[in-house]
């Protein structure tokens, strides 16, 4: 009784403050409105045990209530999201001090967490290995799993993940006698345009045994197997030389104290009038703390991973010996493509069940529909940077941007 009323005086205080869409069905048959409407959203506690769970309200105690089968939620994800982040704010909070004392210091050990390649390779198996079938399920069907680049927002997603890979080729100036190092190359995407297209030489290693064999697979079916190489293997591992450099969507499993020896790893593989390109997710906070989905992804999704702020990100390329020429946000479109993936996933439930198991389709269902909301808040962004070896003449660089888009 004394948490069931608890409860009800919240959900009062909720309602005089924010009237939010939401109703509360208790084990016992009860039910707690937020709001004065009819809710958009349903969030079922099938036991006692589960209201202490949530006292704390925040996405990622929703999102792990979700995913240990303590909930059920009814509704959009999309709306189960934005009223999860409405609840979490301060002024809607009970007073649970004692648990945001020891949350921020969770969040403060996992942010100063050193990453080695033991663990990198733990988390990316962990992550991408779950099945080929899997992601074929809600990806395009060239398996592209980063930001698409919408040049006109009515692109499908296989068009707009296509623009991406051709929108990266044309700014590293790919040519027909370029070697291109692919670091975190997928299912091969990236490596297969740049041969078709250009008829570059391409290396591209990733530390996913499912990846690479896919990847090995669709090399020899397109007959470029004199073009391409795909490897299992650790960025540190590489050697050799390479006038192009592309890392899409890999960097936020390197970790924020590897960052410089990151980059000057890819400054000691590249030529000296060589390009590289890095594509990845950024935190908007600039002190590079935890964003309010960060806690959820790393306990469920993305082990050890973390997501630096631009700024970070620009102070590591310097002291990696690499001078930065061009950066592009492209937030927008990630949001705009976490959303077809999370249309998708939805599109193909019972598929992924059976393929995946119940777990791993509650965490990548709010996986999917949360990234879309973290980038439409931004909460996160996802940055595009150009760069060569500092302290180089560059003559053989374009005097402007326009190459680009030809």
């Amino acid at each position: 009784m004394f948490l069931e009323k608890k409860w009800e005086n919240w959900a009062a205080n909720v309602r005089n403050n924010k009237d939010l869409p939401l109703r509360v069905a208790l084990w016992n048959g009860r039910q707690i409105n937020f709001g004065r409407g009819e809710p958009q959203v349903i969030l079922r506690i099938p036991h006692i045990s589960a209201l202490l769970s949530l006292f704390s309200p925040s996405i990622t105690a929703i999102g792990s209530a979700y995913v240990e089968e303590k909930i059920e939620l009814e509704g959009e994800l999309h709306t189960i999201i934005a009223l999860g982040n409405m609840l979490a704010s301060d002024e809607l909070k009970p007073s649970t001090k004692w648990v945001n004392k020891w949350t921020n210091k969770i969040a403060r050990a996992i942010q100063h967490a050193t990453n080695n390649k033991e663990k990198s390779q733990a988390a990316i198996q962990y992550h991408y290995d779950i099945s080929n079938d899997f992601y074929q399920l809600w990806l395009d069907k060239n398996m592209v799993y980063s930001c698409a680049y919408f040049e006109h927002g009515d692109e499908n997603l296989e068009t707009a993940q296509l623009k991406k890979i051709d929108h990266i080729l044309k700014k590293i100036q790919l040519r027909s006698t370029s070697k291109l190092l692919d670091i975190g190359c997928g299912w091969g995407a990236l490596v297969l345009r740049a041969a078709q297209q250009y008829g570059a030489k391409c290396v591209g290693i990733t530390l996913s045994k499912r990846q690479e064999e896919l990847a090995k697979k669709r090399v020899f079916e397109a007959g470029l197997n004199e073009k391409i190489e795909i490897r299992l293997q650790d960025y540190h591992d590489v050697n050799g030389s390479f006038d192009r450099i592309t890392s899409v969507g890999m960097f936020e499993h390197v970790g924020l104290n590897n960052l410089p020896s990151y980059f000057s790893k890819i400054n000691s593989l590249l030529t000296e009038d060589g390009i590289a390109m890095n594509h990845g997710i950024t935190t908007t906070d600039v002190n590079n703390r935890e964003t309010p989905y960060g806690n959820f992804i790393e306990n469920y999704v993305f082990p050890n991973g973390q997501l630096p702020h631009i700024s970070t990100v620009l102070r590591a390329m310097q002291k990696g010996g690499l001078e930065v020429l061009d950066i592009e946000n492209l937030r927008r479109h990630y949001a705009k493509t976490c959303s077809i993936w999370a249309n998708n996933f939805e599109a193909n439930t019972e598929e992924i069940r059976r393929i995946a198991g119940e777990r791993r389709y509650r965490i990548w269902r709010m996986y999917l529909a949360g990234c879309a909301y973290a980038f439409q808040e931004d909460w996160i962004s996802l940055y595009q940077v150009l760069c060569v070896k500092s302290g180089q003449d560059s003559v053989h660089l374009p005097w402007s941007r326009s190459y680009m888009y030809i």
